[in-house]
């Protein structure tokens, strides 16, 4: 090839760049738009004080688990555990995972299985408590609501009669089941 036919090929890969960043620059130019003053969307939402209030007073949005527990699908909540096995346990001496083995969990404390390092917001947050079983039931609704600053990454169970299916199958993983609440 001599020195002719490779400057054509050079001066071509150059046309075409120049071509390309021009139409680049113009194309940005034309279609040009300014950055919004807030980012993001921001939602209107109408306040209504006295159910706001009452949301408060009463707590977190969840449904009471003692009256559906009676009636809880404990099969049922052996398949909603699928959900959980990936980081948890249930192995009488299991070996913990991602979280805690979860072996007779029920009435035991809170954050308090040996050779598992907690968060510092759920240890503060079970000194002298135990998993009671409604504690459960709103740890399992949110576990990031139920527990500021908890490390449990699990974006919870929205639907009551999972909870109670679960938490009856959980109860039933120990040496000693606790009882029923109105047993």
């Amino acid at each position: 090839m001599d020195s002719f036919e490779l400057n054509k090929v050079i001066m071509a890969v150059l046309g075409t760049v120049f071509i390309v960043f021009s139409l680049s620059l113009i194309s940005d130019s034309i279609y040009h738009s300014e950055d919004p003053k807030v980012a993001g969307y921001q939602i209107e939402v109408e306040e209504n004080g006295s159910e706001t209030a009452a949301a408060e007073e009463t707590g977190p949005a969840y449904e009471p688990i003692e009256p559906m527990l009676a009636s809880a699908d404990v099969s049922a909540g052996e398949g909603v555990f699928r959900k959980c096995g990936a980081c948890h346990s249930v192995d009488k001496g299991g070996a913990n995972k991602v979280g805690p083995n979860l072996y007779g969990i029920v009435g035991a404390p809170i954050a308090n299985h040996e050779g598992f390092s907690y968060s510092s917001a759920l240890a503060s947050y079970g000194e002298g408590k135990t998993w009671t079983y409604e504690e459960l039931n709103g740890f399992l609704w949110n576990p990031k609501k139920y527990v500021d600053g908890t490390a449990m990454g699990f974006a919870g169970l929205k639907k009551a009669e999972e909870r109670a299916n679960l938490i009856a199958w959980m109860r039933e993983q120990a040496d000693n089941p606790e009882p029923l609440p109105g047993s």
